[in-house]
């Protein structure tokens, strides 16, 4: 079974001032789809604890990480920076439908700053997701139609 992770970014999730809603969202997806996957692991913002999830999740061997919240365009939204340091491919297309099918749903969803991308050599995806749990509960199935064969490529497969 594959595994995959979740990261909720957030600051007031982070402290506790605020239950994560999002996180759990995209869990009940990832668990939905046969990926083995625990609960989010909730980091406040900014770029570096953005970062070191990832690279903690990566050298746990997670293959699918998930990232919800931070996204946006605040002061602190720095999942998109921290999630640049460590993927050596974006894959453009992914974030490029999960903004086309948010801003269909809701204007706002224009506004979201995610990216997509590869980190090698681990052959691990990064998806960030905004951190809305309506936003999470739509850009999943988005992310779910793709994700088996990136990940089927990363190991080696064919096209």
């Amino acid at each position: 079974m594959t595994r995959a992770a979740v990261i909720t970014v957030s600051d007031r999730s982070s402290t506790g001032a605020r239950p994560d809603e999002s996180g759990p969202v995209a869990v009940a997806a990832l668990r939905g789809a046969g990926y083995e996957c625990d609960d989010a692991v909730i980091v406040s913002d900014g770029a570096e604890s953005v970062e070191r999830a990832l690279q903690a999740e990566i050298m746990a061997g997670v293959k699918l990480i998930v990232t919800t919240g931070g996204t946006g365009v605040g002061p602190r939204d720095e999942t998109p920076e921290g999630t640049l340091r460590v993927v050596t491919r974006e894959v453009p297309g992914i974030a490029e439908e999960l903004r086309r099918r948010g801003a269909a749903e809701k204007p706002a969803g224009m506004l979201t700053r995610g990216i997509a991308g590869v980190a090698d050599p681990h052959g691990v995806l990064i998806v960030n997701l905004p951190g809305s749990p309506r936003g999470v509960a739509s850009g999943m199935p988005v992310l779910l139609s793709v994700a088996g064969h990136v990940l089927d490529q990363l190991g080696g497969g064919d096209h």
